[in-house]
């Protein structure tokens, strides 16, 4: 079976599960406003890391810089806000999780650490002095 078809067949199983272990616990109401407080809150911190990643991403191209993992950094974060917005409590644990800077950088160590500068193009060639006078 396919894992992507796998896993959005699993995801939703494992929310509903967890939807009811935490409510038998803390109750119906709790659940539900600990889902809008978590969404709430991920989606503020969110926009707030997002902000600090988008200074990054000026300052490398202001240093003449390509600010790759300012790039990837920003699409880990829409990612993350996507699945804060998404009811259920797995989905804000790894939403929370990319989110924050210290575990972002664990899932995103694969990136190259090569800075990567503007290069200048040069072409090389010879030249010859023709005299006009012959």
């Amino acid at each position: 079976m396919n894992s992507f078809i796998l896993l959005i067949l699993l995801i939703p199983i494992l929310e509903i599960y967890l939807f009811i272990k935490i409510g038998s616990q803390i109750g119906a109401f709790n659940t539900i406003s600990l889902i809008f407080i978590t969404a709430i809150v991920g989606l503020y911190y969110a926009k707030y890391e997002g902000l600090n990643t988008l200074r990054s991403a000026i300052s490398q191209i202001v240093k003449n810089e390509v600010p790759i993992y300012e790039i990837i950094s920003g699409a880990a974060l829409a990612f993350a806000a996507i699945l804060m917005i998404l009811p259920g409590f797995l989905t804000d644990v790894i939403g929370l999780l990319i989110i924050f800077p210290w575990t972002r950088k664990i899932f995103l160590r694969n990136i190259p650490k090569k800075k990567y500068e503007k290069r200048k193009n040069f072409i090389e060639g010879e030249y010859e002095d023709i005299d006009d006078k012959k």
